[in-house]
């Protein structure tokens, strides 16, 4: 929530590194999951319990940041959201790829799911899956099986 609010009073949102902080941020917090788990089993973790730990932890911090986006969205900055859209509108025309009739259709295309319901779904969905994936990988590093 502070690294959200952060990227959002600075205007940072669309940066593109700030995803990749946000994946370090992930696999930091589900790596510290997994070992304090292991610590507590008798330094035992297996792959499932990983997975599944791992997972159940994004998708709790999937929770957590949808809730608190859907707050600041609506609440603190309602004109965030239009912040993103214009932001996005810039860089594709920078990139000069699409015509001005297909940039229109994806500005339409993202005032649709601007809703805060669907913003919602799609920020835990989000998180739940890209933290199955990374605890698929973290947790075949930190496993260790029982003799």
């Amino acid at each position: 929530m502070l690294y959200s609010t952060l990227l959002y009073t600075t205007g940072l949102f669309n940066n593109p590194s700030a995803s990749w902080v946000t994946i370090i941020l992930a696999v930091v917090f589900i790596t510290l999951a997994m070992r304090e788990f292991r610590e507590l089993n008798g330094g035992y973790l297996s792959y499932g319990e990983g997975v599944g730990l791992g997972t159940l932890t994004a998708a709790i911090s999937g929770l957590l940041s949808a809730t608190y986006g859907m707050i600041y969205t609506s609440f603190i900055d309602p004109t965030i959201m239009d912040q993103i859209i214009e932001a996005n509108r810039e860089r594709m025309e920078e990139q000069g790829q699409l015509s001005d009739e297909q940039i229109e259709a994806a500005m339409e295309t993202m005032q649709a799911f601007q809703s805060p319901g669907i913003t919602f779904f799609v920020g835990v969905l989000g998180a739940v899956l890209g933290g199955l994936l990374i605890s698929l990988i973290v947790a075949a590093i930190m496993r260790r099986n029982r003799p």
